[in-house]
């Protein structure tokens, strides 16, 4: 099949990549720009453990001046890109979920007794879900530093523009919520926003298709859990 992957550079190449394994073609659109914030606030500490449910908050914390305080705890993460970063950044052990937030709550919840000290959440300025009100009602402490944030890229690229306009692209892969919206957006500036109706929207989340489904785009995918491969499987009923 003809896809078209949104996600941020190196996510996307690595997507592609995988997709391009298995016979598809496959066409690129960041439509999100990964910063991290150097100057990131992450508070006093000692903590006892590394919250993360992005890769691209691991490479941000890498970087980050404060960076010997947080290597070498052990890490609870999202899912395995998460967890591939984390144990490579060095955090030690790496505790994956699997899935998505909730299943992190679980299995913070599960593995963490001691609720004297707190826990660091090293998030992105955009977050979906309550991961640290999630712990606290639990009664773990958590604390949140925001140290990336994802900048919405306003239009496609000229080929990828031509491809949609001609009908060239079968599907879209879409992997947050913010991304769908930057492409909504990226074709609204193109004066060619019904093109999305079109076009099969294929979703890793049913929070990720909800601005899609607002926008009246009726061909909506949604992967059967929140993980890349329950996404690739969705391809075959594009």
């Amino acid at each position: 099949m003809r896809l078209l992957v949104t996600r941020p550079e190196g996510e996307g190449e690595r997507t592609a990549a995988a997709l391009r394994l298995r016979g598809h073609e496959v066409w690129l659109a960041p439509l999100l720009r990964i910063e991290a914030i150097e100057d990131a606030e992450l508070g006093a500490g000692p903590w006892q453990a590394a919250l993360f449910t992005s890769a691209n908050a691991v490479l941000a914390i890498a970087a980050h001046r404060r960076f010997a305080e947080l290597k070498g705890l052990p890490a609870y993460v999202v899912g395995i890109r998460s967890a591939k970063a984390a144990a490579a950044a060095g955090f030690a052990p790496v505790h994956s979920a699997d899935g998505d937030i909730d299943a992190l709550v679980a299995l913070v919840a599960a593995k963490v007794q001691d609720t004297r000290r707190p826990l660091i959440y090293l998030a992105g300025e955009q977050r979906t879900g309550d991961l640290a009100g999630a712990l606290a009602a639990r009664g773990l402490t958590v604390e949140t530093a925001v140290v990336y944030r994802g900048v919405m890229v306003t239009r496609l690229p000229p080929r990828v523009e031509t491809l949609l306009a001609t009908g060239e692209i079968d599907a879209v892969l879409h992997y947050s919520a913010r991304s769908a919206q930057a492409f909504l957006g990226a074709l609204t500036a193109t004066g060619s926003a019904d093109l999305s109706i079109n076009i099969k929207h294929l979703c890793l989340s049913s929070q990720v298709a909800a601005p899609l489904l607002a926008a009246g785009v009726s061909s909506v995918g949604v992967a059967a859990a929140p993980n890349e491969l329950a996404l690739f499987e969705c391809i075959g009923g594009a």
